[in-house]
């Protein structure tokens, strides 16, 4: 998604001027000839990522432009553009908020730099907020990514939920952002603030949860050299937040029943039990009620945490949110990585939005971070996700294949006439001599091989033809065992 630049200059040719220094850059530009009309934009809603601001305007003036942007709380990174670069006029522009300042006539260099500048500033201070958020226990549905149907049916039951201490299961496949949705409710309760433990019951020794959720005195069993407070003791005055909590044994699921009605644990080896004040959020993957008819999960159990039940929707159920989840992992993972990925192009959105996300949110996130360390382009392409575009063909072997496939659809053909189609449309052949694909692996070594033949061994001009880097070109052509096709071709 590319980046939006706001350009407030009541001169029409230093607008023209910098759209076409901008566009270059691969940045979306808006205009606005008055400061009027830049706060009119922004107060809009409107995309504005990023403000170059001429300071020298009629009517409203850039400083007075400036000072109420921030009055009114709008916190896009501003870059000030002037014409007398005196250390007055920049100290006053600096203190009312801009992030940089430039002076008239600027190098397009200049500006491009100073715009990068501002938006990895202006990712940081993201970040920043959104980590204090998380370590304060202060996430609230406001910071859930999501503006489809089912998203703000989440955050208006999330809400409701927030405001009493009732129980809460929040249900969904593995990925989809049931800890998110626990978080929020936390942070929108009046335990906010207050402790936020989190526990993986399924990834809990059987031995061992009982210690680990009620805890143990010291000597109460064979290693126990020193006394353990457990999870719930951990979360006192907040949240407890019981992830795949169907995985429990039922042994614990006794105990944690007793802790839920009668608020009170019994630490392993104690004498008495222990008063505790805690909310419990739950979550599963899995049919709690499947699970209590076949007798793994105990039926009083399911009905004390399934009193207020919130499903996390699955990624392909929210495509809408897709693009704006996308930004947010690019900007997270530029700064964790130091790189400076500018977002993601138009047709990487296409291809992200259209497929399916088995594993849900968990997995574009991994599938962005993957991109953004192999990027070598300012914004993520398609073949940044080879594990979900596939292998690209070159254009011309790609439309003779489609026409080919569109031709046999057309017309009634059997799988055979199908595969004599896709054989004449080049070199490389998509289906075997009976009509199935063919591994990926075989298609993607005869697709090295024809374009080493193609640029004559240059290895560079390959790499970009197939839109992947030298360095995992050389690997797959090691792999491969191609590497006498290129001393050939060299």
């Amino acid at each position: 998604m590319n980046k939006t630049v706001l350009v407030v200059d009541d001169d029409p040719t230093q607008r023209r001027l910098s759209q076409a220094v901008l566009e270059r850059e691969g940045f979306r530009v808006v205009h606005a000839d008055s400061g009027r009309a830049a706060l009119d934009h922004l107060g809009s809603g409107a995309p504005a990522d990023v403000v170059l601001l001429d300071l020298n305007m009629p009517g409203l003036s850039g400083q007075e432009t400036l000072a109420d942007m921030r009055g009114r709380g709008f916190t896009q990174p501003v870059i000030v553009v002037t014409a007398t670069g005196g250390i007055d006029t920049v100290v006053a522009a600096m203190r009312a908020g801009a992030c940089d300042f430039v002076v008239k006539p600027a190098s397009p260099e200049r500006v491009i730099v100073s715009i990068g500048n501002a938006l990895s500033l202006g990712a940081f201070r993201v970040e920043v907020d959104r980590l204090k958020k998380h370590a304060g226990g202060k996430t609230t549905f406001e910071d859930l990514i999501g503006s489809g149907p089912s998203m703000q049916m989440v955050k208006r039951l999330g809400e409701r939920a927030a405001k009493s201490s009732i129980p809460v299961l929040i249900t969904g496949e593995s990925g989809a952002g049931k800890e998110v949705i626990a978080r929020a409710v936390h942070g929108c309760s009046d335990r906010g603030g207050r402790p936020f433990v989190a526990v993986n019951c399924g990834a809990i020794p059987e031995n061992l949860v009982e210690s680990i959720l009620f805890g143990h005195e010291k000597g109460s069993f064979t290693g126990a050299s020193e006394k353990h407070l457990g999870k719930f003791q951990e979360a006192s005055g907040g949240t407890l937040f019981l992830d795949e909590v169907g995985e429990l044994p039922l042994d614990v699921q006794v105990k944690l029943l007793r802790a839920l009605q009668e608020s009170e644990i019994d630490p392993v080896g104690s004498k008495r039990p222990v008063k505790v004040d805690v909310r419990i959020l739950s979550a599963t993957n899995r049919d709690l009620s499947l699970a209590v008819a076949e007798g793994r999960f105990r039926e009083d159990l399911f009905y004390r945490l399934n009193v207020y039940p919130i499903e996390a929707p699955a990624l392909r159920d929210r495509r809408e949110d897709i693009p704006a989840l996308t930004e947010t992992f690019i900007r997270r993972f530029n700064l964790e990585e130091g790189r400076r990925v500018a977002g993601a192009s138009a047709e990487t959105l296409a291809l992200l939005t259209a497929f399916d996300w088995p594993g849900n949110v968990r997995q574009l996130e991994n599938a962005v971070y993957r991109a953004i360390i192999l990027a070598d382009a300012p914004y993520l392409q398609p073949h940044d996700f080879p594990a979900i575009s596939g292998l690209t063909l070159p254009p011309s072997a790609e439309t003779s294949a489609v026409a080919s496939i569109t031709s046999a659809v057309a017309a009634p053909a059997s799988v055979a006439d199908l595969a004599a189609d896709l054989q004449k449309s080049g070199p490389v052949q998509i289906l075997d001599d009976r009509g199935h694909l063919r591994t990926l692996e075989e298609i993607e070594r005869d697709l090295i091989q024809l374009a080493i033949e193609i640029y004559a061994g240059h290895m560079s001009e390959v790499a970009r033809r197939l839109g992947i880097g030298r360095s995992t070109l050389y690997r797959k052509v090691r792999e491969q065992g191609l590497e006498d096709q290129v001393r050939e071709a060299g």
